[in-house]
């Protein structure tokens, strides 16, 4: 039985494990160690490494494409996810630090053929070249009839040299050759992750020998002997008979070319290499009463078979694909909009399709108790919406009257009880502080410190609350508050609940947290109403050119904005939540306003859709309280309809809430299905029921924490015990 560290990565890497995002996160683990070792490849100490929407090169700057990541994890290889993923990101990187032909040099005379009077070179490559020059079929291979003739002296790029020397071909074959002679050259000093290329490779090479064309497995070939990926005798048991004895002569070609330091030595060696497969009828033959476009159909023909049969292989990077794709790798190094100078060892490089992709990736991972995960992206609320603050204090001031819930002395009986509580926990006892009968004993014993103890006992009690809202775009739809008429009173209402609720827990010193769910376009801390706007637009737009089906997941992410959080200050967030009140109440002047003003006005775009996934941000919310150092932890959810994840998942979220000491209370807004998960639950149909829900609902457990403590029971007013009345409580009709 194979090991289960080298099993074939395809068995132990789910789909979901291979898509994009999660691609990502893993190169995101491995990215200072490749920064480091492409530093040490270019020899540039402050070399950045970045990602970005299309790969590119520069002197001082790196921009990796994440997708072309993701080919490497499609292979069926005896390697780890670990190892692909350092590997990868390694290949991408030295190749783009490596590859520059950009040089320009005169058009060497003998790349293109002359009578038989031009005079020999000496270097080894050009010999083999002269040496089966004399044999080869059809006319000479030249300038096309239509490029403008080249002067000896004229300096030209290497590829644009190439291409008049042999066509598609010889360009498709350099590109292989050079490829397999930098991964030789720059992955020699680490064998390890030479050795997962080689793993990679090997796994491909017999489906794309049996497949290709033999002028496609001749370089393919020639790539893997280069790379000494694989030995010659069994490729050669692989190839036709004919391909294996153009190997066999091109050998030594292939040695020498592995030794080249120059790519124009490189180009050189697949001059030879296609002199010798053309030799053993491998390349399409050319009749002279073939018209130039002819030549040049079958010269494409040529160097796509090369390709096709390379890139079946090998990990395909830009820089080494093609020429159209080298010079475009090159070209988007002018246009990287990336700051120079950002901190840390690697980063995006400002594109928003790819900061998105990175978002997405660094997002955190829950698991439910069901065995399923997901990604949560998890942000800070927008701050902007502190400009609809002044007019939110002004609305909560008229609804608190109008639906008659009090925002003064909150806490009601329940802060002299708190006082009390905070005071005890002390008792003295003769081994606690006081002198003891025994004192002469204790002393000559060497205990004499434990007179002056003062032991804590474990009676005083610590709360923490946390409020999990429904940020849908439902909330914010209009709907009956008890009579006719119609208004968006849920988000409004609920709002207001938080909002007394912080003034109940700042009166009584109880942690607490607000957070918001949705299913969107997540929005971040500073967005505006345009800067959401736009990134959004161009995000979604770029995502689904790379991505295609991809893309909705990768833009309608499931959200949890921690509007207030267990460390803030209450009064840093009084502002925000006003203006998230002023939008819950007033949607259509909130949206008027960012509309007529876009730059200033917080993104009230982000509630655009009606579609929620709880469990997520029920676990997730319910991790956060349990990373608290309290005794009593309280989750209140507050939402207008069931998940569109799972149901049986969201109970299962609920319950191993419960189960690990956590007290969960479902709120429904006129929607009977929160009793399908929560077992402490409410169904509430006008917004004084909610806001009322949501407090007497906390102050119930609080009381009753205290009264399992072990205190005085004249406080239990039957108010105060709505939600755990076993008839009531069940029912969800409390």
């Amino acid at each position: 039985m194979p090991r289960r560290d080298r099993s074939v990565l395809s068995e132990i890497l789910p789909p979901e494990e291979r898509a994009i995002e999660a691609v990502v996160a893993r190169y995101q683990r491995v990215a200072p160690a490749v920064t480091r070792i492409a530093r040490s490849v270019s020899g540039t100490d402050d070399l950045v490494v970045r990602l970005g929407s299309q790969a590119a090169a520069s002197p001082g700057e790196i921009v990796v494409d994440p997708g072309v990541f993701q080919a490497a994890y499609a292979r069926s290889a005896p390697v780890t996810p670990t190892e692909v993923a350092l590997t990868s990101a390694l290949h991408e990187v030295v190749h783009l630090v490596a590859t520059d032909f950009d040089e320009r040099r005169p058009l060497p005379r003998s790349w293109i053929p002359e009578p038989a009077t031009a005079p020999p070179r000496d270097e080894p490559i050009r010999d083999a070249l002269t040496l089966f020059a004399d044999e080869l079929d059809g006319p000479e291979t030249g300038p096309a009839d239509d490029d403008p003739p080249v002067s000896d002296d004229e300096p030209v790029a290497l590829l644009d040299a190439l291409g008049r020397a042999g066509g598609a071909a010889a360009e498709a074959l350099f590109l292989a050759l050079e490829d397999a002679r930098q991964e030789w050259r720059h992955f020699a000093p680490y064998p390890g992750a030479r050795s997962v290329l080689g793993d990679l490779y090997r796994a491909s090479v017999r489906d794309a020998m049996r497949t290709s064309r033999p002028l496609g497995q001749f370089a393919l070939a020639a790539f893997l002997l280069l790379g000494a990926y694989m030995e010659r005798t069994e490729l050669e048991r692989m190839v036709a008979p004919h391909v294996a004895a153009a190997l066999d002569d091109g050998t030594d070609v292939i040695a020498t070319a592995r030794s080249c330091d120059d790519p124009w030595d490189v180009a050189d060696a697949a001059l030879v290499l296609l002199a010798i497969a053309r030799r053993h009828r491998l390349v399409t033959d050319v009749d002279e009463s073939d018209s130039a476009r002819t030549r040049s159909d079958k010269e494409e023909a040529d160097g796509a078979a090369i390709a096709e049969s390379v890139d079946a292989v090998r990990i395909v990077t830009p820089p080494l694909a093609s020429v159209e794709s080298y010079e475009q790798t090159r070209d988007a190094a002018q246009a990287v909009s990336a700051e120079d100078g950002r901190a840390g060892e690697a980063d995006q490089a400002g594109d928003p399709a790819t900061d998105q992709l990175v978002r997405v990736s660094e997002a955190p991972t829950v698991y439910l108790p069901t065995g399923q995960g997901g990604k949560l992206v998890v942000s800070g609320f927008p701050d902007v919406f502190r400009a609809f603050g002044g007019d939110g204090l002004r609305l909560i001031d008229e609804a608190a009257r109008r639906w008659g819930v009090a925002q003064r002395s909150v806490s009601g009986e329940l802060y002299p009880l708190f006082l009390a509580n905070q005071r005890r926990g002390l008792r003295s006892g003769y081994d606690a502080g006081d002198i003891s009968p025994y004192a002469a004993l204790l002393l000559g014993g060497g205990l004499y410190e434990r007179m002056f103890e003062r032991r804590d006992l474990p009676t005083r009690r610590s709360y923490a609350v946390s409020l999990l809202v429904d940020g849908s775009a439902s909330m914010l739809q209009p709907r009956p508050a008890g009579g006719s008429r119609k208004s968006p009173w849920a988000l409004a209402a609920a709002t207001l609940g938080a909002w007394t609720l912080a003034g109940l827990c700042d009166e009584l010193q109880i942690d607490f947290e607000v957070a918001m769910f949705n299913r969107s376009f997540a929005a971040m801390t500073d967005d505006t109403e345009a800067t959401y706007r736009d990134r959004r637009h161009r995000a979604t737009g770029a995502l689904r050119r790379a991505q295609g089906g991809a893309a909705e997941r990768l833009t309608r992410t499931v959200n949890h904005y921690v509007v207030k959080s267990f460390d803030d200050r209450w009064r840093r967030v009084e502002d925000v939540m006003a203006g998230l009140f002023f939008t819950a109440a007033s949607p259509a002047e909130a949206a008027r306003r960012a509309r007529l003003e876009p730059d200033s006005a917080p993104p009230v775009a982000m509630f655009d859709k009606a579609a929620n996934v709880d469990e997520y941000n029920v676990s997730y919310a319910t991790n956060r309280l349990g990373g608290r150092n309290v005794s009593t932890r309280i989750l209140v959810v507050l939402a207008d309809g069931m998940t569109r994840g799972s149901v049986r998942s969201l109970g299962a979220a609920v319950e191993a809430a419960e189960q690990a000491g956590t007290v969960v209370l479902g709120i429904g807004i006129g929607d009977e299905t929160v009793q399908a998960a929560y077992d402490r639950n409410q169904v509430v149909e006008r917004p004084d029921e909610l806001a009322a829900a949501m407090v007497d609902g906390v102050r119930s457990t609080l009381y009753r924490t205290i009264a399992v403590m072990g205190g005085d029971t004249w406080w239990a007013h039957g108010s105060e015990r709505v939600l755990y009345d076993l008839p009531t409580a069940r029912s969800g009709h409390g």
